[in-house]
């Protein structure tokens, strides 16, 4: 009896080491993080972006570029990433894929960082914000090229 014990606790132990090392997303702090790019408090659940790297520790942003000037600044960071996220303009609790997201560059929807980049997780989505708001819809290559080249909006 006493080994059926252990071996129940040594594999419940395992489980738990394996389980706490995992590499997914995780919530995103607001309130509480400081960007990592600009050391703002990451505040407005609509524009926030998340690092996981390869080992799991997640990396937080207050915006979309914050995040892609972290990337043009140290590419090896997205390449080494195992998610690159924003958060979902229309569903703040929701992080999206930054190469599955949609995003649009609108004065009208000003994001945390002056850059006017807000991101959407569908197309359908992105398409009507910006016949509602004007600008330009980008892809993350596209946006990543945007911060490189500072292309804020005149």
């Amino acid at each position: 009896m006493r080994k059926h014990v252990m071996y129940i606790f040594s594999l419940l132990a395992t489980l738990l080491l394996l389980a706490a090392c995992s590499v997914e997303p995780k919530p995103i702090p607001y309130g509480e993080a400081n960007c990592a790019h600009c050391n703002m408090t990451v505040a407005d659940n609509r524009y926030g972006a998340e690092l996981v790297n390869d080992k799991g520790k997640a990396i937080y942003f207050d915006s979309a570029e914050c995040l892609a000037a972290l990337v043009n600044e140290q590419p090896e960071q997205e390449e080494k990433a195992a998610f690159l996220l924003v958060t979902d303009y229309t569903n703040p609790n929701q992080l999206v894929e930054v190469k599955e997201a949609y995003f649009l560059q609108s004065r009208e929807m000003p994001s945390p960082m002056g850059m006017f980049l807000t991101a959407v997780a569908d197309k359908a989505t992105a398409e009507q914000l910006h016949q509602e708001h004007g600008g330009r819809l980008l892809d993350w290559n596209q946006v990543v090229l945007a911060v490189k080249n500072n292309e804020k909006l005149d």
